[in-house]
């Protein structure tokens, strides 16, 4: 990897997290730590808002952004397969924009990058959700995005109703479902609910905040440790 493809590396895996340590950074760019600390003074030197210290970590100050970039004919096509496949899958809202997105990067693209993405022969074909999922997936999103907690009707695949207030944590698509990752306050503990199950949602005005044993990182390491 060139350097200067390392300094822009760093600067997004920085401005991308609250906390990134040197030793995250080497491992994600197969360098020395100490690599990793002369880019670092390197970019500091340059004007780059970047704060912290050797053996705490690094965090990018608010606001900074860098320049536009212009994408490699391999890259511009790995945004197009993305985007087409994404657009296939997601609520009907977030489908729109990723068309729109579509529309935007093709349109900047230099014209031997856009003729080769626009020639990419990777297509998702459309399996387009059901009115009430795409609804349900475009309300779960956005509780999980603004932090609200729900209440939802749950219908399982052994036919039993349930309802209950959860706190969403993520959408997850797997193939051709999708799921919400929730901690379950009825149940006290997490839970997944197939959205294509859901026979009524409702958004509460209770918002909630991360707490020990409730996130989803703490999700995540209770699944790995089954």
């Amino acid at each position: 990897m060139r350097r200067a493809d390392r300094l822009f590396q760093i600067v997004q895996l920085v401005r991308g997290r609250r906390l990134t340590t040197a030793d995250y950074l080497a491992r994600r760019l197969e360098v020395s730590m100490r690599t990793v600390y002369r880019d670092i003074a390197a970019l500091i030197g340059q004007g780059v808002p970047i704060e912290g210290e050797a053996g705490v970590g690094y965090c990018m100050r608010a606001g900074f952004d860098l320049p536009p970039l212009m994408f490699s004919r391999q890259e511009a096509q790995a945004l197009v397969a993305a985007l087409r496949v994404a657009e296939s899958r997601l609520d009907a809202a977030l489908a729109a924009q990723a068309e729109n997105a579509l529309s935007k990067v093709l349109a900047v693209l230099p014209i031997d990058a856009r003729a080769a993405a626009e020639s990419l022969a990777v297509y998702a074909p459309s399996v387009a959700l059901d009115p009430n999922t795409s609804h349900h997936l475009t309300v779960l999103r956005e509780a999980t995005e603004s932090r609200h907690k729900l209440r939802v009707q749950y219908l399982d695949l052994g036919g039993a109703r349930s309802e209950r207030v959860v706190r969403p944590l993520a959408c997850l698509f797997w193939g051709p479902v999708w799921t919400v990752a929730a901690w379950c306050e009825l149940r006290e503990d997490f839970r997944s609910f197939r959205v294509d199950r859901i026979e009524n949602l409702q958004q509460l005005q209770d918002r909630f905040r991360d707490e020990p044993g409730k996130t989803l990182a703490d999700m995540r390491r209770a699944t790995d440790c089954e």
